[in-house]
Order: structure tokens, then C-alpha cells, then sequence
């Protein structure tokens, strides 16, 4: 192999630094705190989320583009409300599109105080004891079930509440960002706070679907 002459800058240095230490390969498969995303002391019995699931799923199916990846079905509505719109399954959020990086709206504002209600189809399973120990502590507005495919991300965007997140079916590829800071939500029960107020995104690079309990948290700040 012909050697060549190289020359020294402060560009060869660093590199020369950066190449002798050795990546973090173990701490990506674990939570990771920081500026928008936080790990509540509250925790929910895993196997009961799970099969909560699976009996709603018998009752009820994701709604949304599937092909896309994502789904969703609700578990709280406004009261007596049993048909929801399209809407109420994405609602209003704010994103950058292209290269003038200027921020457009997207949807109609969800007023989240109305979602109330815990639906009536779902009240004999685990997610509706989730509903009464959230409402115990925090006003709750839309409380969904989200699913994402595999090898699946979703848009830029941020939104005009934070929200709360319970991993019901995760794997280590699953990640979530808001603003610089990306972490793993392990699916062990735990709640998570992400302040989605901040841009952020979800993303499974997994070979498995997602999926979220996500519960809006209403504050009086939000867009009307």
C-alpha cells in the first residue's frame, strides 16, 4: 500500500483524538433524561397495559394511514360525542416545510378541556384505571393509543400542549426527540413527560411496531 505524505492540522489532531476513543453502545438501549423528556415516579403494570391492548384491539381497530405507519384510536372523547373527526385524532400543530425554514400551521385547534370522557367501549379494561390515576393528578384532555410501523418516523413538528407518554410495545430502535435531545422510552410501565411544545418527533427504527398510550396535558396558555 503506497504511503502518502500527510499533512498536520488541527483538523488530522482531532481526529486522531476521536478515533482512539471508543462509542457508547450500551447507554442508547436505556433511558436517557434531558431538556423536554422526563420519567415520571408513576408506573403501570406492563402485562396489564398490554393486554388492555390486545382487548381493545378486539373492539375497536387503528384509525389514521396505516400505510404511512401511523394509527390511532381514542380512549377519552367529549361527552357523548361517539363519533370523532379526523381531526381529533391529529389536531393542530406547527412545522417547518422547506428551505426558507418559515413555520406554517397545519389542522384546526382540538379543544383538549372537552375530552373528558373516558370511552364507554373500553371502561372494563386496565387503560381506563391508566385514566382515573392520570385524572387523579392532571388535568388529561385527548387520551389516545398511537401505533407506529417499523423503519417509520413522524413529521418535524411541535404542538400547542405537552404531553404524556406510557410505551405499551416498544424495541430499542424506537426513539423519541424533542428539540436537540434524543432518547429510548423503554416499555416497563413508566410515564413519561415530553414537552411537545418543542419541536419533536417520533421515530421506530425497530423491526416491530410502537406503540403509545399518549394523554394531552391542557394548560391555559394554549392556542384557542
Amino acid at each position: 500500500m503506497e504511503t502518502r505524505d500527510r499533512m498536520e492540522d488541527s483538523d488530522v489532531a482531532r481526529m486522531r483524538q476521536l478515533l482512539a476513543q471508543s462509542p457508547d453502545t450500551e447507554s442508547v438501549a436505556r433511558f436517557q433524561p434531558g431538556p423536554g423528556i422526563e420519567k415520571l415516579s408513576l408506573k403501570f403494570d406492563v402485562v396489564k397495559l398490554r393486554e388492555a391492548l390486545a382487548t381493545c384491539l378486539e373492539r375497536t381497530r387503528f384509525q389514521g394511514d396505516l400505510d404511512a405507519g401511523f394509527g390511532a384510536f381514542s380512549l377519552t372523547r367529549r361527552p357523548g360525542v361517539e363519533i370523532e373527526t379526523a381531526n381529533d385524532l391529529s389536531g393542530l400543530f406547527f412545522t417547518r416545510v422547506d428551505e426558507s425554514y418559515e413555520e406554517v400551521r397545519r389542522e384546526e385547534v382540538v379543544d383538549e378541556f372537552r375530552f373528558s370522557e373516558f370511552v364507554p367501549a373500553f371502561r372494563d379494561t386496565y387503560f381506563e384505571h391508566v385514566f382515573d390515576e392520570l385524572t387523579k393528578r392532571f388535568d388529561i384532555g385527548r387520551m389516545r393509543v398511537l401505533s407506529k410501523g417499523l423503519y417509520n418516523c413522524n413529521s418535524w413538528h411541535r404542538d400547542p400542549e405537552p404531553r404524556l407518554h406510557i410505551p405499551v410495545i416498544s424495541n430499542p430502535g424506537s426513539l423519541f426527540i424533542v428539540n436537540h435531545h434524543v432518547t429510548h422510552l423503554p416499555a416497563d410501565g413508566s410515564v413519561y413527560f415530553t414537552d411537545t411544545r418543542g419541536y419533536h418527533t417520533a421515530l421506530n427504527g425497530g423491526e416491530s411496531n410502537r406503540v403509545h398510550i399518549v394523554a394531552a396535558l391542557p394548560w391555559a396558555g394554549s392556542p384557542t
